[in-house]
């Protein structure tokens, strides 16, 4: 006959059990749902879908489950803290009026908590584009927001450019398409150093050209991409601090479908003057 102190034992040992399996479960189901993550980025690279368009490429539903599998750990973060501010919230009805030079190009400092990434601005090539950033960034809106993505599998870049850390923030208004035949961008590549534009183009719908807001990326290594983002500069400074942000690695969000990068990237300050 089985005493009552065995049957307890017992019992525990099967709630055990039960744990166990449940926990293995959903480690299956997290994995299963990351496999999911990356087909989905891959196939939007792939046809050229924006992989840097301002809206999420996952649903946002998650698991739920007291028993969730712990997060994998993490490289210890590279990048300080942030300065103390606030992201902007404002907004524009439309597109600021021109008031760049478009014989002359700008230089961009952006401070951010990773170290210092200089960047030089073609106004001649891209004027609408350079003129919306200084705009932006003479209103500070780039100050105190996060960039929210980074693509280390495939093509390699940064972006960045939403106050919300969302990857769907604009400014409000909309520009044009520019400077989609430069030269340098060769084979289909764009290559490592070149800033661009982020959009909503679905690469077929010609009603989603000229989508371009606040968001750019910066591009740390040579990527395949179709030409369909605006160059508009170059890095001319701070490619270390790039491959130290890549090297830290990317994790998927669900919540807004980005590969949000594991350093704590954040432009403290972006400053844009005449050179």
């Amino acid at each position: 006959m089985v005493s009552s102190d065995q049957r307890r034992r017992q019992l525990a040992r099967e709630k055990f059990e039960r744990q166990q399996q449940r926990r293995s479960a959903a480690r299956r189901k997290a994995k299963r749902r990351n496999v999911i993550l990356a087909s989905v980025l891959a196939v939007a690279v792939a046809g050229g879908a924006a992989a840097y368009a301002s809206a999420g490429l996952a649903d946002g539903s998650e698991d739920k489950s007291s028993d969730q599998a712990a997060a994998p750990s993490k490289a210890p973060d590279p990048c300080g803290k942030p300065a103390k501010g606030t992201p902007s919230k404002e907004t524009w009805q439309k597109e600021p009026a021109m008031s760049v030079d478009t014989s002359a190009s700008y230089a961009v400092t952006l401070a951010t908590t990773c170290g210092t990434i200089d960047l030089k601005l073609d106004a001649g090539k891209a004027p609408h584009t350079v003129n919306s950033f200084a705009f932006l960034a003479g209103k500070d809106f780039f100050d105190h927001s996060k960039c929210h993505r980074l693509v280390d599998q495939g093509i390699y870049v940064l972006q960045c450019g939403d106050p919300t850390g969302t990857g769907q923030g604009t400014p409000g208004y909309t520009i044009p398409d520019e400077n989609l035949k430069d030269p340098r961008l060769k084979g289909g590549v764009y290559p490592a150093g070149t800033v661009a534009m982020a959009n909503r183009y679905d690469g077929s719908d010609a009603k989603t050209r000229n989508s371009g807001g606040s968001q750019f990326f910066l591009v740390y290594q040579d990527s395949k991409l179709p030409p369909n983002y605006t160059p508009f500069g170059t890095i001319t400074g701070g490619m270390d601090v790039l491959q130290k942000i890549a090297k830290a690695g990317s994790t998927p969000d669900p919540a807004t479908g980005n590969t949000a990068p594991n350093a704590t990237v954040v432009i403290d300050k972006a400053t844009v003057r005449k050179s």
